[in-house]
């Protein structure tokens, strides 16, 4: 029976490299081991795909009766819809251990770096399966904008050197210049619905019973976003409905190395004391913000006592 590999609900360029590389993996040592994704790409994950000349995967959303191995997650609100009536057979992350459990023993591996493809990347030394060079591309490209091209406080020296090994496999002799062509696609955003940007790069999070949202955009400048901001609010309005406590959405400078965050809650008093700033027209500039998972969602934990 075939494994489905499968990243989290937001495609993004990790999760998809990630399963496409950990299936190459398992297949490598003749397993049968499919990649997936739970949704359309983003622009970035698109230009990765095809400078590197990688298929792009199917989409499947429903874990019904499939075997399947999570990689970049271990949340059940970020997993195929119907897990429970699936089977989980493997994890492969670098985020903080979520919800998922098992009724068997699993292969669990996660690792305290910047990307998935990081800890793929150890997998394939520890078993000797060399990496095929379009493989090692996009898991290059991974690394680098899970990173922000080694700018993120998640960043490791795993990663960093995870990035050199994996860019001379795959004959990229210039990282910076390909982050540049990743970064112009994923800033892109001109006629873009609003709704369409708050979901590129968006999870939901359980902060003690209370569902908090919080996506992000990463941009060049926060001038390409002056004139849909109100847009952007409205929708993070409809996002957050009676349903969630909050929607946070970071709108990150690159280049100035920080994160104008965008708040709609029942209580802005609680995020405004999570991040010690003041909310002026819906939104804090926080300097050194880059990273969802390592400084917007813990500090949101923290505040709601998780």
């Amino acid at each position: 029976m075939s494994v489905y590999v499968v990243g989290h609900k937001s495609p993004d360029t990790d999760s998809v490299t990630a399963a496409i590389a950990y299936a190459a993996l398992m297949k490598a040592k003749g397993e049968e081991y499919i990649p997936v994704m739970q949704g359309s790409m983003n622009p970035e994950t698109e230009v990765v795909l095809k400078q590197f000349g990688v298929a792009v995967p199917e989409i499947m959303t429903d874990a019904t009766g499939k075997k399947v191995a999570l990689v970049d997650h271990s949340d059940l609100a970020q997993a195929p819809d119907n897990l429970s009536a699936g089977e989980v057979v493997a994890v492969v992350d670098h985020h903080k251990i979520g919800d998922v459990t098992t009724n068997q023993p699993i292969f669990f591996c996660n690792m305290p770096v910047g990307c998935t493809c990081t800890v793929l990347k150890v997998l394939y030394d520890l078993e000797g399966v060399a990496i095929d060079p379009k493989v090692a591309g996009i898991m290059t490209a991974a690394i680098l904008s899970d990173t922000v091209n080694f700018k993120s406080p998640t960043c490791t020296e795993a990663d960093k050197k995870a990035v050199q090994e994996l860019a001379a496999i795959a004959g990229v002799n210039d990282t910076d210049g390909l982050f540049m062509e990743m970064l112009k696609a994923k800033s892109a955003v001109a006629g873009v619905p609003a709704m369409d940007l708050l979901h590129r790069d968006y999870k939901d999070f359980d902060m003690k019973g209370k569902k908090v949202g919080v996506g992000q955009l990463e941009l060049a400048t926060l001038d390409q976003v002056a004139d849909m901001r109100d847009a952007l609010y409205a929708a993070m309005k409809e996002q957050k409905g009676s349903e969630r406590h909050s929607v946070l959405l970071m709108l990150t400078d690159v280049v100035k190395e920080g994160t104008d965050l965008m708040v709609i809650s029942d209580d802005p008093t609680l995020i405004e004391g999570a991040f010690n700033a003041k909310l002026s027209d819906n939104s804090m500039w926080i300097d050194g913000m880059m990273s969802r998972k390592k400084q917007t969602v813990p500090n949101l934990q923290k505040a709601f006592g998780c």
